[in-house]
C-alpha cells in the first residue's frame, strides 16, 4: 500500500507474486490418446457401471412382469418325495455344498469361508490390481481368476441341474409347478375354473363301515403302511387316498390291483399271503375297499 496517500488516490493491494492464480478447472486427461489405458475410476468408470446396472435391472424387471412366477402346491411337510431346489443363481453353491469337503463337519468351510473369500477378493480387486491396462491378456492374474471362477460356476450350475433332472426321472416325480401348470391348462382348455389346491382338502370323505371284518384285515395288510389307517394316503407323494375309491373301482378291480399292481405300486398279493392272510381275507379286504364311497 502506498504511503502518504494523497486525497483521491487509488489504493491497490498486491498479492504474493509467488502464488499463481488458477482461473480454469483441472481437466481430466483424454485417455483416448493412450490406447489400452484406463480412465478415472471415480466418477467416470463408476458412473458407466451404474448406468449399465440400471439397464440390466430394467430388463430383469420387464421379464418378471411379462411371465408369471411358477407356483407349486401349498407346502406339505409330510411330502417326503419333494426335492427342494434353490433359485438358478444359487445352484452352483447348492452343488458345491454337496461335496464331502464342504459339508457335514466342513459345512462352515463351504458356507462361510469360501464365499467370504470370494466376496472379499472381489471387493479388493480395484485396490490390488492397479494396472492401467484394459486388455485382459495384459492382466493375466485378474483375467485368470475371472475365467476360472466363471468356468467353475458354470460347471457347478450345470451339474446341479443335471443331477436334479436325473433324480426326478429315477423317482418318476413330476415337479409341482409343472403339474399345477398342466392342471391349469387342462382346466382352461375345458372352459372350467382353475382348480384350487385346497379345494380337495375342503371336501371330507368319511370312512364307510369301520367295523366291517374287511377293516380288521386292512390293518394287518401291507396297504396300511402307505395308505395309512385312515385311508388318507399321501397324494403329494403320489400315494392316492382310498377314501371314496369305491366310486371308481369295483371289488374285482381292487382284487386285480392287489394281485397285479398298478402304476408305481407293485403287486401285493404274495406279500400279504406271506404276512399270514388268506384268500378269504383278501376277498374281504377288496369287498370293504369297494364299499368306500363318497356318497
Amino acid at each position: 500500500m502506498a504511503h502518504d496517500r494523497k486525497p483521491g488516490e487509488k489504493v491497490v493491494f498486491v498479492g504474493d507474486s509467488r502464488v499463481r492464480l488458477k482461473t480454469e478447472r483441472l481437466k481430466q486427461p483424454d485417455y483416448s490418446a493412450y490406447p489400452g489405458k484406463s480412465e478415472a475410476f471415480i466418477p467416470n468408470f463408476l458412473l458407466k457401471e451404474w448406468m449399465v446396472g440400471v439397464v440390466v435391472l430394467v430388463g430383469i424387471l420387464a421379464l418378471v412382469m411379462s411371465e408369471p412366477a411358477p407356483l407349486g402346491y401349498p407346502a406339505d411337510p409330510t411330502n417326503t418325495a419333494f426335492i427342494p431346489m434353490p433359485d438358478w443363481y444359487f445352484l452352483f453353491l447348492y452343488q458345491f455344498l454337496k461335496y464331502p469337503y464342504t459339508s457335514d463337519h466342513y459345512v462352515v468351510f463351504g458356507t462361510v469361508l469360501v464365499p467370504g473369500l470370494a466376496f472379499l477378493g472381489l471387493m479388493l480387486v480395484p485396490f490390488l490390481d492397479l494396472s492401467p491396462e484394459r486388455r485382459f491378456y495384459r492382466r493375466p492374474v485378474t483375467s485368470a481368476l475371472m475365467i476360472v471362477t466363471l468356468l467353475a460356476m458354470g460347471y457347478l450350475t450345470y451339474t446341479s441341474w443335471h443331477h436334479y433332472k436325473e433324480e426326478l426321472k429315477e423317482k418318476n416325480i413330476i415337479p409341482e409347478d409343472v403339474k399345477r401348470e398342466e392342471e391349469l391348462r387342462a382346466a382352461k382348455g375345458a372352459g372350467k375354473a382353475a382348480p384350487s389346491p385346497s379345494a380337495g382338502a375342503a371336501k371330507k370323505v368319511a370312512m364307510v363301515a369301520p367295523d366291517d371284518p374287511g377293516a380288521a384285515v386292512f390293518k394287518k395288510a401291507t396297504c396300511v403302511a402307505c395308505h395309512g389307517g385312515e385311508l388318507k394316503g399321501m397324494p403329494s407323494s403320489g400315494i392316492p387316498a382310498l377314501l371314496g375309491i369305491g366310486d371308481t373301482l369295483s371289488k374285482d378291480d381292487i382284487l386285480g390291483i392287489i394281485k397285479n399292481g398298478k402304476g408305481n405300486m407293485p403287486a401285493q398279493y404274495k406279500d400279504n399271503i406271506g404276512k399270514g392272510l388268506t384268500d378269504a381275507d383278501i376277498d374281504k379286504l377288496a369287498n370293504w375297499l369297494s364299499m368306500q364311497k363318497s356318497k
